[in-house]
């Protein structure tokens, strides 16, 4: 009696994603976070609609200091977008430089933001002061922990661009690009809700 003979199944080869996957996880992250900062945002605008005292208590924010760091977020921004164009154009230690005025940008920031903390908990105003303060520093809180990440990120690609190692790794000045823009958009809506509104 003869047999057939066994087929093997046909196997597609895997498809490439257009997308690279460091990219692709980048934009999974800022996603969640993006859930994350929309629900707080829309916590607080609900709130704010509830208490319009709440517009005694933004009165004391200093609305100078917050347009200060608003131009130092927007100016780090450009730099980033240096880094980036030198890193595309194959100029790695071009972008040495400007990821390091990136790094001064956000650390500038959370000085500024550091003082105007302090100037507020020695005018005895702390989170638990009342709900638009409990807003104000989780909002604000939250984001100085994200602008402190871009930091961190951004000290490390410099390292590896001062050491001489960002080329194999110079697609993740991108990444960080990325995820230092989604901090600059989350304070330009943070800025006026809370300085301006």
């Amino acid at each position: 009696m003869q047999h057939s003979p066994v087929t093997q199944p046909v196997v597609a080869p895997p498809m490439a994603s257009p997308v690279p996957s460091g990219k692709l996880g980048m934009w999974w992250f800022l996603s969640s976070e993006i859930v994350t900062f929309g629900g707080l945002i829309s916590c607080y605008l609900v709130a704010r609609l509830l208490h319009p005292s709440w517009a005694d208590s933004s009165q004391q924010l200093n609305v100078l200091v917050a347009t200060l760091n608003t131009i130092v977020l927007l100016v780090s921004s450009w730099t980033i977008v240096m880094a980036h164009d030198a890193v595309e154009h194959g100029d790695v230690q071009q972008a040495k430089p400007w990821l390091g005025y990136t790094i001064l940008g956000g650390l500038l920031f959370l000085l500024i933001k550091s003082a105007e903390w302090s100037g507020k908990f020695e005018h005895g105003i702390l989170p638990w002061s009342n709900g638009f303060w409990s807003f104000y520093f989780a909002m604000t809180g939250l984001h100085a922990l994200h602008v402190l990440g871009g930091v961190v990120i951004n000290v490390a690609l410099w390292i590896a661009a001062v050491r001489g190692r960002l080329q194999p790794i110079a697609h993740r000045v991108e990444y960080a690009g990325l995820y230092w823009h989604f901090v600059d958009v989350v304070w330009i809506f943070l800025f006026p809700l809370l300085y301006l509104a």
